[in-house]
């Protein structure tokens, strides 16, 4: 058996984002906004942070919290000129909201279970979201529902992520059926339905550049697949179930958040590159138990590159972000 090579690239966590009451379920960055990101969370609320990466105490504060959703938020996005969020929420609905005013502009009603990933075209006009109910609904931004992908042709169980190409009219959906399906958003149909997994899938994203696409879940592969003609590449191996996958902007890198660590693999060598596990703090003697337990690492659950690649910010189900940054940097 080949010896794995040991990692190569360190991270190192140099704070903590705090004001979540709840698990943390997305992030999203924006490059027109470099020192902003927002989250989602089990709170029921969106978070605007404002970064200060030179502030030696705090990578950052909490600046607005939008609020509106009546249940968990599980997935955020930021509108291509960073002006705009989009998140979706287990209380069947999505809502657009203007960042800096920090109040909700739009309403999206129309799926019949809980709403669990969101997205914006390239162009901006364009919103797709991904249900429990097994469908994908296409929007326009003033909220109404312009077609509806489902039947046969669609997924048969929870739609649970949803993503558009940055370059063609590509969108790809990752399902609790198990599979991975890439359509053309003109006319709405499936081109192709990838089957290389053995259980229910969490995440999909796509390359920077749109040439691939990426996807994991329960069975703990991460698969990677040609965007055009949706053939598979290869799988890596997390060794545990991959709750979200995030291409690096500007490295052939990918990484995964596990329920046990994150995971950044080099691409071109199928190499791990490194594993981040977040430092735990030693809980208090319980008289109680016998034996002192060891505190269980947090789960990893989003993940977000900053857009220059050199940050990785983290949500956990500890109700934090950590940020992350390359020794090396």
């Amino acid at each position: 058996m080949e010896q794995q090579k040991a990692p190569q690239v360190t991270y190192l966590e140099v704070g903590s984002l705090v004001g979540h009451n709840g698990f943390v379920t997305s992030i999203a960055v924006s490059p027109e906004q470099p020192n902003t990101i927002i989250s989602s969370s089990r709170d029921k609320t969106v978070m605007v942070w404002n970064l200060t990466p030179t502030d030696a105490v705090s990578p950052g504060k909490a600046l607005r919290s939008l609020k509106g959703h009546s249940h968990f938020v599980q997935d955020v996005v930021i509108s291509h000129d960073g002006q705009f969020a989009l998140s979706g929420s287990w209380d069947n609905t999505l809502r657009l909201w203007d960042i800096t005013k920090g109040v909700s502009t739009r309403l999206f009603k129309g799926h019949t279970q809980d709403v669990m990933s969101v997205a914006f075209s390239s162009d901006n006009r364009q919103i797709i979201s991904g249900s429990r109910d097994a469908t994908i609904k296409v929007w326009n931004t003033l909220g109404e529902c312009k077609f509806t992908l489902e039947g046969p042709e669609a997924h048969q169980d929870w739609v649970s992520c949803i993503r558009f190409s940055p370059n063609t009219p590509t969108i790809v959906s990752g399902s609790w059926d198990n599979k991975v399906k890439i359509w053309d958003i003109k006319n709405f149909k499936c081109n192709h339905t990838l089957t290389d997994h053995t259980g229910y899938v969490n995440t999909v994203t796509i390359s920077p550049d749109g040439s691939l696409c990426a996807s994991g879940g329960k069975d703990q592969f991460a698969c990677l697949w040609e965007l055009s003609s949706g053939k598979p590449l290869y799988k890596l191996e997390a060794r545990n179930t991959i709750n979200a996958l995030a291409f690096s902007p500007n490295k052939y890198w990918l990484s995964a958040a596990t329920d046990d660590k994150i995971i950044i693999w080099d691409l071109l060598t199928k190499q791990v590159l490194a594993e981040i596990v977040p430092e735990v703090k030693e809980q208090a003697f319980d008289s109680k138990k016998k034996k002192e337990s060891k505190p269980k690492a947090p789960a990893c659950l989003s993940l977000a590159w900053s857009a220059d690649g050199s940050v990785l910010y983290a949500g956990y189900d500890d109700n934090l972000i950590r940020v992350y940054k390359s020794s090396s940097q």
